[in-house]
């Protein structure tokens, strides 16, 4: 697998392994699994690509939705009343701050 390819020379094995071929009982990590695999899903779906200076805005969204999804007008209430106390943030601010 690509992702891996400097970890042996980190000093590290990799033994890929997968969920579906465990044995009912032996899942490996399910719920790092679901950690990784949701926010991946929801970034690849959404917004389609995000670059290495953006990833913490993507990511300080998703946890934003994922903390309120069981309330969505609590959300938007809350969004509204940030946007009312602060000022816009800009672009540049948004690459400085990622950088």
């Amino acid at each position: 697998m690509v992702g891996y390819g400097g970890v042996r020379a980190l000093g590290y094995e990799h033994r890929p392994r997968s969920q579906r071929a465990a044995p009912v009982g032996e899942q490996l990590l399910p719920r790092a699994h679901r950690a990784v695999s949701k926010p991946k899903a929801w970034l690849h779906g959404t917004h389609r690509y995000a670059s290495p200076e953006h990833l913490p805005a993507y990511l300080d969204e998703y946890v934003f939705r994922h903390n309120r999804r069981g309330t969505p007008h609590a959300a938007f209430q809350t969004l509204l009343g940030l946007s009312a106390r602060h000022e816009p943030t800009t672009y540049r601010q948004i690459i400085d701050r990622a950088g």
